[in-house]
């Protein structure tokens, strides 16, 4: 421990790393004269050179941040038997307090409430040229091709079998290899966190650095999915190796946490470019608006806007066309419309995508009318040309929405100016045409096709394959295949899927998987998509024990299915009360290595607790905490429930407290699986125990009503009557209905006195009893001879409405000799018509004012 701590303060020291700062010195400058055009979020490709000397020497430093991952190796190449060999397990990385104290403070603020995330742009430099500087680290086609870096991929694809000969043999790969080859690496990997894990442990093999172009490629792969602590690691790995971190680095970390959802963070990331020294660019700004308006935060970006121009970082036709997208997803065409008029004036003239993007939705509302407009407008006011990929990027939109009639209007119309429509749009449309059932339609559309020298392709085949699938017209779906063949085109496996979907959709699920046997002789290959649909059809049938064989040849053929296909299929096990079956497909497809998680081992747990199989449902419970799946609430309240059942109370309380120490929050089946079994059992004292600790939680207002109904339906009058009285003495958390279901309970026994107590008790603590049921006690008190009680009851609910009330006798006027009874009680409300009380009449009362009266006979 003393020798990593003497070992990090010598590497935070500046003077450690200068030999590092010097090697790296050739690639920070950075390439003024790239092209606009470029998409916005990559690095230039000769930006960096590639340079093996200086990593041998400096190859260990840094080791110190993955010191816990270090587990395939040792430095000298040994591989560790005690440790694990999971290549999955790269995604953690070890970070120093500094760090995380670092971290904690970058979260307390919050930059999305006000404007302090914008003061970045105050450190603008107004001399360097106004542009996006925008440089894409470019990988060649032969790079992907390339047998080392399909070598390096067929190891990381073996890594569920990960073992020390396989791990020395990428280890020595890597030692030859170039850093636009592991770029190609990081790009071909299908699961990006598999790409990530590799990036970590190629950083922290012996005698390697990664070169910086290799940063950048990996923050952009990250860019696209939702990994944002992995993109913040990588962006403060750069720093610790002293790579120069341009603004496209920091704006890969804003797209990542914008896709995540954390608008606050994204914005965060300003701020931490500022502490950073990087000075703002257009790119970085062009990226700020467009997390805002991805987030319906349009018109903070338009503040953005303003705040860009103050400072002189002029907008150019992306920033305005992201202000135009914003306002079209708030249902603002108007104004989105205005923006690309006052464009001009701005010194930015729109372009094609501006008119495309307000083009786009209009078409998704059929605004034919506006749409034609604004290509009128396109035309005279920007001198933009109405050319094919107008009409075809109009198709498109339209058959996308459902609009097939329009959209062949505008293909008529392209024709007839010369036009020349693909057939990828004329797939579109009869695309369209077939989910619509308009099947003749499309066919028609398909000969005319070939009529004008537009061969189809398959991707118009299949729709018409799938069209009549969509009708369940089989067998035309079979010829129409047929005919692809006859026509030269070779159906694919999506021609083959739709097939095989309508029939598992018609019944026929069985003939679907015998297509799948027979796909090699058909020269097809089926694929993830291809088995679930298979799969999904046999579990409608009930042909369970099919689908599970499918789901393993499935596996066995490389294609995992995901955790929901996986829980179907698990439920479909359990509820036809096959648990043993489920239990074992769950462990079939957990040794496998599918993504199996935590819902679908309480999906089993769950089936063997209705089976009352407590024994394989605990096993199986011990065997989440051996497989890293921890469970949660919905878990343990399955187990809980089902040990309360069998009466192993105490088991139950250990597992709940064990739930409670975990962090988890009871939901309310937590609380009503607790509080039916220990009432059940009459153990009153032990369940308030166990209710304190879990309202300590999660406040459950209904909690202690619960208790009292369920005490009562067991008949704990008693217990439920000692328990009302702590309830209101304590000031716990209560209402009016936990006495009324009391009052209920003693009714129903034949204790009405006891139910008027109660009720005295409610109106003692400001709680209203229920006026019926305050008539029900009443009545049942005077049938018993007690009328003292039954008036009294029936007084103190009429006086809630009202803060003073007069009795008069039977004849007398109402302004004559009035007796008036002062109340203390407060409580709102009225009631009229007429009532008897016992052998008295209630007489006319009604919601006056201060005079609110009673006549009463006597």
């Amino acid at each position: 421990m003393a020798l990593r701590q003497l070992i990090r303060r010598h590497t935070s020291n500046p003077f450690a790393c200068i030999h590092l700062n010097a090697f790296y010195s050739s690639f920070v400058s950075s390439n003024s004269d790239s092209d606009a055009n470029v998409n916005a979020h990559f690095v230039e490709k000769d930006d960096f050179g590639y340079c093996d000397d200086g990593h041998d020497k400096f190859g260990k430093m840094g080791s110190e941040d993955y010191e816990d991952l270090n587990f395939f190796g040792s430095d000298n190449g040994e591989f560790n038997k005690n440790q694990s060999s999971n290549f999955d397990s790269f995604d953690k990385v070890v970070e120093s307090d500094e760090e995380v104290e670092e971290e904690e403070e970058e979260e307390e603020e919050d930059g999305s409430g006000s404007d302090d995330s914008f003061m970045v742009l105050d450190s603008f430099d107004k001399n360097c040229v106004n542009r996006e500087e925008v440089r894409r680290v470019e990988v060649e086609e032969d790079e992907f091709r390339h047998p080392i870096v399909r070598e390096v991929c067929r190891l990381i694809n073996l890594r569920s079998a990960w073992n020390p000969k396989l791990e020395g043999e990428l280890r020595h790969l890597l030692r030859s290899i170039k850093p636009r080859q592991i770029c190609a690496v990081l790009r071909s990997q299908a699961d990006e966190r598999v790409a990530l894990n590799f990036f970590y442990w190629a950083d922290r093999q012996w005698r390697y650095r990664h070169d910086p172009i290799v940063y950048y490629v990996m923050l952009e792969v990250l860019s696209k999915t939702k990994l944002c602590q992995g993109a913040k690691r990588v962006l403060r790995l750069m720093a610790r190796r002293r790579i120069d971190r341009r603004p496209e680095a920091f704006s890969y970390l804003m797209v990542s946490y914008s896709r995540a959802g954390e608008l606050r963070r994204a914005m965060q990331v300003l701020t931490m470019m500022q502490k950073a020294g990087v000075k703002p660019n257009l790119l970085i700004c062009n990226t700020a608006i467009h997390v805002l308006v991805v987030a319906n935060k349009l018109e903070k970006a338009l503040r953005f806007l303003e705040r860009m121009q103050l400072v002189g970082i002029t907008p150019d036709v992306k920033t305005y066309n992201c202000l135009i997208k914003g306002y079209c997803d708030l249902n603002r065409i108007k104004d989105a419309i205005d923006l690309i008029e006052k464009m001009p004036c701005k010194g930015c003239s729109p372009d094609k995508v501006s008119y495309y993007t307000v083009i786009g939705f209009l078409c998704k509302d059929k605004r034919i009318k506006e749409v034609r407009d604004l290509m009128e407008k396109m035309v005279s006011d920007s001198n933009l040309i109405r050319d094919q990929v107008t009409y075809n990027t109009l198709i498109h939109m339209l058959s996308k929405h459902g609009h097939a009639d329009e959209a062949l209007n505008f293909l008529r119309e392209a024709e007839e100016r010369g036009f020349r429509v693909d057939k990828i749009g004329c797939s579109a449309i009869v695309h369209s045409f077939c989910k619509e059932g308009r099947i003749e339609e499309a066919k028609e559309l398909v000969n005319q096709m070939f009529q004008k020298g537009c061969i189809p392709d398959v991707v118009t085949y299949t729709a018409v394959v799938n069209g009549f699938c969509r009708l369940g017209k089989l067998d035309q779906a079979k010829k129409m295949l047929q005919q692809m063949y006859k026509h030269g085109c070779k159906p694919n496996t999506v021609s083959y899927t739709a097939l095989l979907n309508g029939l598992c959709h018609n019944g026929k699920s069985s003939e679907a998987r015998e297509m799948i046997n027979t796909s090699e002789e058909e020269w097809w290959t089926p694929n993830s998509i291809t088995y679930s649909v298979v799969v999904h059809g046999l579990r409608r049938e009930g042909k369970l024990s099919e689908a599970c064989d499918v789901t393993r040849e499935m596996v066995n053929k490389g294609f995992f299915p995901n955790p929901v296909e996986i829980n179907s299929l698990l439920q479909s096990l359990c509820r036809e009360g096959k648990t043993d079956e489920a239990k074992k497909f769950l462990e079939e497809c957990l040794n496998k290595g599918c993504a199996v998680n935590v819902v679908n081992f309480t999906t089993v747990i769950h089936g063997l607790c209705q089976k009352d199989d407590l024994t394989d449902a605990l096993s199986l419970l011990d065997d989440m905490y051996l497989s890293n799946k921890h469970p949660d609430v919905v878990t343990y309240t399955a187990v809980i429930d089902a040990l309360g059942k069998k009466g192993r109370i105490e088991e139950a309380t250990k597992l709940t407290l064990k739930m409670l120490k975990k962090g988890l929050v009871p939901t309310p089946v937590t609380y009503r699986a607790v509080i039916h079994r220990y009432c059940k059992m009459g153990r009153v004292e032990d369940l308030l125990k166990l209710l304190e600790k879990m309202l300590f939680k999660q406040k459950c207002r209904t909690a202690y009503n619960q208790v009292i109904e369920k005490l009562c339906s067991f008949g704990y009058l008693e217990e439920a009557d000692k328990l009302l009285d702590r309830v209101l003495s304590r000031g716990l958390e209560a209402d009016g209905s936990t006495c009324l279901v009391l009052m209920e309970c003693y009714l129903s026994k034949g204790f009405p006195l006891l139910a008027y107590k109660v009720a005295c008790r409610m109106f003692n603590h400001n709680l209203v009893p229920d006026l019926k049921l305050c008539e029900k006690v009443s009545k049942r008190l005077i049938f018993e001879g007690k009328s003292e009680e039954a008036d009294t009851l029936m007084l103190r609910q009429f006086a809630c409405f009202s803060s003073d009330f007069a009795v008069y006798p039977l004849n007398a006027p109402l302004i004559d000799n009035p007796l008036r009874l002062p109340v203390d009680w407060n409580l709102k409300g009225t009631w009229n018509g007429w009532q008897s009380v016992g052998g008295n009449q209630l007489y006319g009362y009604s919601a006056l004012p201060v005079d609110a009266s009673l006549a009463l006979a006597t």
